[in-house]
């Protein structure tokens, strides 16, 4: 949620950031909408004013023998005015509060304005792999393996799905060992939240309300809350400390969690997303910062190396964009992407997104903390970076590695795990 101190002495700003990544900016409402809602907030104070005034005279009034029906008349009207100014207050209020959860976050000047054609390549390691004349693709290798069964996975959850078999589950869980122990070993707290959040997180998260079609919600009985399946462990992770002050002794806050991830993913997928680049469940290890202010910098620059160190023990080739304005998620001000190359395809494809979000999640969340020295509270700044997503590794490590006879070499971290240095087709 952007900062409506910062719309309102400065909407020319404002409008000029968003335009970045809006086509069009209208703040008019909005101005409108806190004009009233400080113009009601002094109404109301000076009515309570009055009727405090009215309390003390109508006890003076009983202290002294005087009638004083007609003043408490008066002061019992002034209540009902209060409670009906306070009701127009509460409506001003929340109006306001809708019409700024609907708002993007303000890009970093650093973002490029435009979409994904604006990206720009900031790093590049390793060297693309020579595969020969004929390289198969993920699905032909994967099948022949035997790492995934495509067909019954989409026969289990239908288009979107597929099922890890063998030694395809065992890489997978390797690979998810392998992220999970080196961010144990750096001091990150390992969290496993619950896949089912209730709609306050979402919220919270920046989610909600723009992209709530894009989760699967879940009815509940009447009465009941409603909630969502995650689709990604840092909506989780960032409502742990929802509507919470935080001591500055505790910054940074260093966390992350193992969970699927749930997206519906609407529209059609392309031919060249088939396999496991695409589909409505995934594995993620999600890393996630709070900190102050002053150290998310340093923060943003940790959560891209760690990501780029883990694709690098991979032995993957990979590179890392910086993601333009309108191609970064809404709630974020800045973003890099590592990507991995996927020879098939003759593209990099996302396996994590390392971003800041300076203080508006911590906003929406009600994410604070306590400076030391007396100085009052603030919101931190919110940072998460996936560490890492499987499901398009999985594809990169079985082109990229791929040897003429249809085998493929186990990056070195997980051949304990896996039991192999190859994978051999079956026979």
């Amino acid at each position: 949620m952007l900062d409506i101190e910062l719309i309102r002495s400065d909407p020319d700003f404002v409008r000029t950031a968003l335009l970045k990544r809006m086509d069009e900016v209208d703040l008019g409402p909005v101005l409108e909408a806190d004009a009233l809602r400080r113009k009601l907030v002094g109404e109301v104070e000076s009515a309570r004013s009055e009727r405090k005034q009215q309390a003390k005279e109508i006890g003076k009034l009983k202290a002294s023998g005087v009638d004083t029906a007609d003043a408490q008349k008066r002061a019992a009207a002034l209540g009902d005015q209060i409670t009906e100014m306070q009701a127009a207050l509460t409506e001003a209020e929340k109006t306001l509060h809708d019409l700024l959860m609907e708002l993007p976050n303000l890009p970093d000047e650093r973002s490029p304005a435009g979409g994904k054609e604006a990206n720009q390549v900031i790093r590049t390691w390793g060297e693309k792999p020579d595969l020969g004349d004929k390289p198969l693709d993920h699905v032909e290798l994967c099948t022949s393996l035997g790492l995934i069964d495509y067909a019954r996975g989409v026969k289990l959850g239908g288009n979107g799905y597929w099922l890890y078999t063998g030694q395809g589950a065992a890489l997978e869980w390797a690979l998810l060992d392998f992220f999970n122990r080196e961010h144990y070993a750096a001091g990150y707290q390992f969290m496993l939240p619950p896949h089912l959040l209730t709609e306050e997180a979402g919220y919270a998260a920046g989610q909600f309300p723009k992209f709530a079609d894009d989760v699967y919600h879940i009815a509940e009985e009447q009465g009941g809350r409603n909630s969502f399946l995650l689709p990604t462990a840092e909506t989780a992770i960032l409502n742990v400390y929802r509507d919470e002050i935080l001591p500055a002794g505790t910054l940074p806050v260093k966390a992350f969690g193992y969970t699927p991830c749930y997206r519906r993913e609407a529209g059609s997928y392309r031919s060249e997303e088939r396999g496991s680049v695409r589909g409505h469940q995934f594995n993620k290890v999600e890393m996630f910062q709070f900190v102050a202010p002053e150290d998310a910098e340093d923060a943003l620059n940790e959560l891209v190396a760690r990501s780029q160190m883990l694709v690098e023990k991979l032995g993957l080739h990979y590179q890392t964009s910086l993601l333009a304005a309108r191609d970064a998620s809404a709630s974020m001000k800045l973003t890099y992407d590592i990507e991995v190359w996927i020879p098939s395809m003759g593209v990099y494809k996302e396996v994590s997104s390392a971003s800041w979000a300076g203080d508006y999640q911590a906003r929406r969340a009600g994410i604070r903390y306590r400076p030391e020295q007396g100085k009052p509270t603030a919101y931190v700044h919110t940072l998460n970076a996936s560490g890492l997503a499987t499901s398009r590794l999985l594809p990169a490590i079985v082109e990229q590695n791929q040897q003429p006879d249809g085998s493929v070499i186990v990056p070195e971290p997980l051949r304990a795990w896996v039991g192999t240095d190859v994978l051999r087709p079956r026979r």
